[in-house]
């Protein structure tokens, strides 16, 4: 797999000083953490999952979550569980008469109830599990969590090496009064487990539905202050540089419609400035599919050093992708600090003359920014994301505006 493998080679000459590199469920934790991109939900209950995958349906996807937790009806499990299982073969088969390669397969994982339902398809599942990548394991507590990562690294000595993507959604995680010691507590348990953890993912929807909030398509996770201070202590500690996760974005739970009730987030004035009237028209363009806050949310995800975000539309891989592009004044910024890291320096001026660069204090960043370069690729120094997402937008005029929790 590889970003942006639908812009013609000409598109990718011109806007990437450094092209997104290929990558497969086997490449190293390090760098997989960073190339989940967008991560498509969606139901067990959803018919020909398989197909979609062998046919490529959704251009750019890097990682499905395929769920049998909330996305299907309590009714639905032993029904959900046989069609995966189903459509796992079928995956089996058209892997076996050609028709795809694993390495060519996005990213896979599923998405449990709880350790028990993970017992049953360890039954249920055999050379299957080879298709998987990991598990998705919501609701994540300190106290269950720990029993369902030791079945894991169970599955892990049988041969199926899987990665565990934890979700913190709890009532625990969010009340303030617990919030500290329950964040402090699942860190140990993931930290015995450090191998196996590809991420750290925020349930923002769980975390809203608590308090009967729910936000619609002007507002970002961070506009919400429930969410916004526990996210911000999510991230004091899960990002800390001794031994730092990958955390991922919550999940934006809109797509199209007709309706809207604040002003567009997206300023005319850069976009005219930068492309003139072209730069309107792709401004109108985001506007009209309710782009505008997920573009804003995806921002203040990066800028809070979040990486990669759940999405349950085909029409947000593209956002999320080309939004984390690294830039050419980032990538050599980070490339210079690693250079310099030799102790002959403590400070150096930045390339574009315009920052200081401290070797220790910038240093843990300039790792990420260079991982994040090989799987989202470099700019060059003349264009922006808004030229990439311009790119893949109009490259894919014909993508799918069906939802992946469609049945």
């Amino acid at each position: 797999m590889k970003l942006f493998v639908d812009l013609s080679a000409e598109d990718k000459e011109k806007l990437f000083f450094k092209e997104p590199e290929s990558f497969d469920k086997h490449a190293g934790k390090e760098l997989l953490a960073y190339a989940l991109g967008a991560t498509l939900y969606m139901p067990a209950t959803r018919p020909n999952i398989h197909q979609d995958l062998v046919t490529k349906k959704h251009a750019g996807l890097t990682s499905i979550v395929i769920c049998l937790e909330d996305a299907i009806g309590d009714n639905e499990v032993e029904v959900a569980e046989n069609l995966l299982q189903s459509e796992l073969k079928k995956l089996v088969l058209d892997i076996e008469k050609g028709f795809i390669t694993i390495e060519e397969l996005p990213l896979l994982f599923i998405r449990i109830r709880d350790g028990r339902q993970l017992s049953r398809l360890r039954q249920k599942l055999g050379e299957e599990w080879s298709l998987l990548t990991g598990v998705v394991i919501p609701k994540f507590s300190a106290s269950t969590g720990k029993s369902i990562l030791s079945q894991l690294m169970e599955l892990k000595m049988e041969g199926y090496p899987l990665y565990a993507m934890p979700i913190l959604e709890t009532k625990n995680v969010i009340y303030k009064e617990t919030r500290m010691k329950e964040l402090i507590h699942i860190k140990s348990i993931l930290d015995e487990f450090y191998d196996i953890i590809l991420n750290v993912r925020i349930g923002a929807t769980d975390f809203c539905g608590l308090y009967g909030i729910r936000r619609n398509t002007d507002t970002t996770v961070y506009d919400i202050a429930i969410l916004n201070d526990c996210i911000a202590d999510i991230l004091n500690v899960f990002l800390r540089s001794d031994q730092p996760y990958v955390v991922s974005g919550p999940v934006w739970e809109h797509f199209a419609s007709k309706e809207r009730i604040l002003k567009p987030q997206l300023r005319r004035t850069p976009f005219r400035e930068h492309y003139g009237e072209a730069g309107v028209n792709i401004r109108s363009e985001l506007i009209n599919n309710q782009m505008d806050g997920l573009i804003k949310e995806i921002l203040m995800d990066i800028t809070n050093g979040i990486t990669g975000k759940t999405i349950i539309h085909p029409t947000h891989i593209k956002p999320v992708q080309a939004l984390n592009a690294v830039s050419y004044e980032e990538y050599l910024d980070a490339a210079n600090i690693i250079e310099q890291a030799n102790g002959e320096k403590g400070v150096l001026k930045s390339a574009f003359q315009n920052k200081m660069n401290e070797i220790k204090p910038h240093f843990y960043w300039a790792n990420r920014m260079i991982l994040k370069s090989r799987i989202y690729g470099v700019l060059h120094d003349e264009y922006t994301n808004i030229d990439l997402l311009q790119s893949v937008i109009y490259t894919g005029h014909s993508q799918s505006n069906e939802s992946s929790y469609s049945n």
